[in-house]
């Protein structure tokens, strides 16, 4: 009997990880998606606010294969802000190269979002 409390608790687990994950992904998606539209600026504060869900949440993924999606997510983020922070010189002084890179941090930032997506639907872990 309690196999079956376990595997059930286990699986109520697994669906909470997933959904609080879809969540992430989510607003993820909305930043990285007015990076690289025109004019469809999102707040970073909902990058602030998926950042600090995986943070929080990541222990509780610990040992299943979600926990590879929190990571994910927390790297994307911590490199786009390096490289974006690495490449903000280039704003003051070439204006145009600042766009350049900008926008391609914004492509790969929201490739690797649609990319965890995409593993995550499958139940999958994301390859690095």
């Amino acid at each position: 009997m309690n196999d079956i409390i376990d595997v059930q608790t286990s699986d109520q687990k697994a669906e909470s990880l997933k959904n609080i994950g879809w969540i992430s992904y989510a607003l993820h998606l909305v930043v990285a998606l007015g990076a690289v539209l025109p004019g469809a600026q999102a707040s970073a504060l909902l990058l602030v606010i998926a950042l600090v869900i995986d943070l929080v949440k990541r222990g509780d993924a610990q040992g299943t294969w979600q926990e590879n999606h929190f990571s994910w997510r927390i790297r994307s983020v911590i490199w786009a802000g390096v490289l974006y922070a690495l490449t903000s010189w280039l704003w003051l002084v070439f204006i145009l190269p600042g766009w350049i890179a900008w926008g391609i941090i914004s492509l790969w930032f929201l490739y690797r979002i649609v990319r965890g997506m995409l593993a995550m639907s499958k139940n999958q872990v994301v390859d690095a």
